[in-house]
């Protein structure tokens, strides 16, 4: 270890492996840490597992144990009394969950140690209202309360709140980098598997370990179906059922790996009977059930990102850019889909793609959205 390393506690090392600005911010930060932090930066650029750790060295300083306090804060879920981790419950947070365990709770003295930490994890789904009622928390917060926002599009927040934090921003992976990452964390997939997913996630190295998974695969085939479907005129085989099928699986299995890791911290505790029992095993069901929800979103958002993905690369092949492709490992397909396709009507179909995952954030019927993107794709582009 050199010296510039050497007073970087481990677990932010551990966490920002590829993210040598942010951690330098985070490390120079627990010098003398505000009350509020803004992790602003791409999906899957290790915001998240940085926010834990940060979370984590906050509450282990001024602990009787930092080693346990830190153990318990790295969790997921967290023991840790003095950490609360709020996540949307669908596409936006609840106001009166926010105020609840945030604005509320941040004016009670830390059950243990010197320091209470709020995480808000998906910050930009907060709405105005939720906005509005945290200022007054960032502008006069208690003495011990620490707020870490964490958001893959900080320009959704308001400015007023923007303003009150303090920015450490993650950059997006590149395409060798998170190639790199899943040799470790995928290594049954293919080289042109890899190079393809490393390509599709655009720097997101969870997205694209999931889509070198087994329900990653799944998912990925019923989007470059939905996309085929429609310049061969299939649409009555009605391919988005299995795009919807497909993130509800995705959405199945964060729910039975979030039970499972509950169950395992509860067993940890050894808490098997009483009142704290009893409110663990609530909160580990209402945590599970929110990871299911929330897979199952960023599944059907990312199979209609792959979806324009696919529409790009045909607009790319007729071209004549195949250099450019996304989807490297289906040249065969591409070749067959680009003929005869007009480049600005691909590339205006991957627009309308972009323009259905805004409106799904708002709650609209995800099979009627995708069935009427499809139809309007067909219109567009259809081989007849």
């Amino acid at each position: 270890m050199t010296a510039a390393t050497a007073e970087i506690p481990a677990t932010l090392l551990d966490a920002t492996p590829h993210q040598p600005g942010a951690r330098a911010a985070l490390a120079s930060a627990l010098a003398a840490p505000t009350h509020a932090f803004l992790f602003a930066g791409p999906p899957g650029s290790g915001k998240r597992m940085a926010a834990r750790a940060f979370a984590a060295e906050l509450l282990a300083a001024g602990s009787s144990d930092p080693g346990d306090a830190r153990r318990r804060a790295l969790a997921d879920p967290s023991p840790h009394p003095d950490l609360v981790w709020l996540e949307p419950p669908g596409n936006q947070h609840l106001v009166e969950a926010v105020r609840e365990r945030v604005i509320g709770a941040a004016a009670y003295r830390p059950f243990e140690g010197e320091r209470r930490v709020f995480v808000i994890a998906a910050a930009d789904a907060m709405a105005e209202e939720s906005q509005n009622a945290l200022l007054k928390t960032l502008e006069e917060p208690a003495p011990f309360a620490h707020l870490i926002l964490i958001s893959a599009e900080p320009e959704a927040l308001l400015e007023t709140v923007r303003s009150r934090c303090h920015p450490i921003r993650f950059a997006a992976l590149s395409p060798d980098v998170t190639a790199e990452l899943l040799a470790e964390r995928a290594p049954g997939a293919s080289f042109e598997q890899r190079r393809a997913a490393a390509r599709l996630a655009a720097g997101d190295a969870r997205s694209a370990a999931f889509l070198c998974s087994a329900e990653g695969v799944e998912l990925r085939s019923a989007a470059i179906a939905c996309a085929r479907a429609v310049r061969s005129g299939a649409l009555e085989e009605r391919p988005w059922t299995a795009l919807l099928d497909a993130a509800g699986v995705a959405g199945e299995q964060a729910f039975a790996e979030a039970k499972a890791a509950a169950e395992a911290a509860a067993a940890e505790a050894g808490e098997s009977e009483g009142p704290a029992a009893r409110r663990r095993a609530r909160e580990g069901d209402e945590a599970a059930r929110r990871a299911g929800r929330r897979a199952r979103t960023e599944a059907l958002d990312l199979g209609l990102a792959l979806i324009a993905a696919w529409l790009r690369d045909l607009a790319a092949v007729a071209d004549g850019a195949a250099d450019l492709v996304l989807n490297a490992d289906r040249p065969e397909e591409l070749t067959a889909d680009a003929e005869g396709v007009d480049a600005r009507r691909a590339r205006r179909g991957a627009e309308l793609v972009m323009d259905t995952r805004r409106r799904l954030q708002v709650n609209v019927s995800e099979e009627l959205a995708l069935e009427a993107l499809l139809y309007r794709l067909d219109s567009l582009l259809a081989a007849r």
